[in-house]
């Protein structure tokens, strides 16, 4: 073991091939307030995630100018299973935002806390009878995805007009969903009037598994031909929700992005050192002398991101003449839109304390830290930015290089796959920090196996950092 490292330059821990996060002001002064993360630890155990929603409001603003810019106007929903705070949902709605809720949960937290019902849209991909009655009684918009789904509200409905959206699938020529009715479907549904009997028909809605505007363009432009189908056959939907996915960036430059996957491939190929565990993959095939498919990870880098995403979309071509922006402009409709990630960029950090350090059979570090992957991981195979480490402990381990594991008892319990560089080395007492990770990160995922508590969640308040109220209910 080594003894103190207060003089060490240079980072404490890296990525072999480092990816460094961008940070805002107040992430970068919770990072350099040791002492004041450290406590928050030993009040609410490890790991606690950060969040701070005042970055929110701008993000959602940046989008709303974009699509005013053109002609267009957007209401933005935050889709709240991207993050469980209530605080970043209050946030939204003051906001003048909406918010997507996926449960009866998501739902009745902000029922209760007193927000307006038309502010509200409910998504959900299974929407249980209790759910779709508390939609129903106050009077939020449904978006319905299936025929079981619009047969539940017609049975509950009661003498009550519903207002539903119905939401569409991927048009042919893209990518197949699992959710919503087909073109077909959705235009015979438009053309039965038993269907419309106590149901508004106030949207229509869709949205699409990836990241590309000109596939969303493309289901805007189905999207409005049946608005135009609807409204022929007498009824008036108002709007176009074209969901989520709105992309975004974690680094500024592309240049480490790239050299990462130029190391990655190098490595699966034989012809450079490991980046990550075992040469995962991450959703790349080895064919031969070729490393072939798509990484099944987040792109920390991509443009364009937000406004300028949306403004490509809005200029594509509309196959009804003009651009999908004068369409949409000419027929009236406003559009809608449910990012999650893109709201949540600057929001939050996932701080852990070390709880050992040990050498692998072939050498490596294996730094266990008091959490689990669940705390820290979306549906994608790995979250690729590097964490940053924050000497509190004392008596280090010698510099090497390793890979931070968690609290399952699982032999691939990675926190990430990356191979990780300790210039420094380890203490126990260290602490790690997972930046940027209020988008999807820290909550679609968590679990409390092995009986393990979930991590608290702590937002500022008059005296500091306090539980948001999600860990009050």
């Amino acid at each position: 073991m080594r003894g103190s490292v207060s003089d060490a330059a240079g980072p404490f821990l890296e990525g072999v091939s480092p990816i460094t996060g961008r940070l805002v002001a107040w992430q970068e002064a919770a990072l350099a307030d040791p002492a004041m993360l450290s406590a928050l630890l030993d009040e609410h155990g490890s790991p606690v995630n950060l969040i701070d929603p005042d970055p929110l409001p701008a993000h959602a603003e940046e989008l709303v100018g974009a699509a005013a810019g053109l002609g267009v106007e957007l209401r933005v929903f935050f889709a709240r299973k991207a993050n469980k705070s209530i605080a970043v949902a209050e946030t939204a709605l003051a906001a003048g935002r909406g918010v997507d809720v996926s449960s009866e949960r998501e739902l009745t937290q902000l029922l209760d806390r007193g927000a307006d019902p038309a502010r509200l849209i409910l998504t959900a991909a299974i929407k249980p009878p209790r759910l779709l009655e508390l939609a129903l009684e106050r009077g939020v918009v449904v978006s319905i995805d299936n025929h079981d789904e619009l047969d539940a509200v017609h049975r509950l409905a009661g003498g009550r007009r519903a207002a539903v959206a119905l939401r569409l699938s991927a048009p042919v020529g893209l990518a197949p969903s699992r959710f919503g009715f087909t073109g077909v479907e959705a235009a015979a549904l438009v053309d039965d009037p038993a269907v419309w009997s106590d149901l508004t028909l106030v949207g229509v809605h869709f949205h699409l598994h990836g990241y590309a505007a000109a596939d969303r363009a493309v289901a805007l432009d189905a999207a409005l031909d049946l608005v135009e189908h609807a409204r022929a056959r007498g009824l008036s939907p108002a709007f176009v929700d074209i969901g989520g996915g709105i992309p975004m960036t974690y680094v500024d430059d592309p240049g480490p992005w790239d050299e990462f996957w130029r190391a990655h491939t190098a490595a699966l190929l034989g012809q450079g050192p490991s980046v990550t565990w075992a040469d995962h993959a991450l959703g790349r095939v080895v064919a031969g002398d070729e490393v072939t498919g798509a990484p099944a990870v987040y792109p920390l880098w991509q443009q364009p991101i937000r406004g300028d995403w949306l403004r490509e979309l809005l200029r594509s071509p509309s196959q009804a003449g003009g651009t999908v922006a004068e369409r949409t402009t000419r027929l009236g409709v406003r559009l809608q839109a449910e990012p999650g990630r893109a709201l949540l960029d600057g929001c939050g950090l996932t701080v852990a304390r070390v709880a050992f350090r040990k050498r692998s059979a072939d050498g490596d570090w294996l730094i266990g830290l008091e959490m689990n992957r669940t705390q820290c991981r979306s549906a994608a195979l790995d979250f690729l930015l590097d964490p940053v480490l924050i000497p509190t402990g004392s008596s280090r381990s010698a510099p090497g290089e390793g890979f931070l594991v968690g609290a399952y008892c699982i032999e691939a319990e990675l926190l990430t796959w990356r191979r990780l560089r300790f210039p420094h080395g380890v203490a126990v007492g260290d602490l790690v920090v997972f930046v940027n990770t209020a988008g999807y990160q820290m909550h679609i995922l968590e679990s409390a196996s092995h009986q393990i508590p979930l991590a608290r969640n702590l937002v500022p308040g008059a005296d500091g950092w306090e539980l948001d109220p999600i860990d009050l209910v």
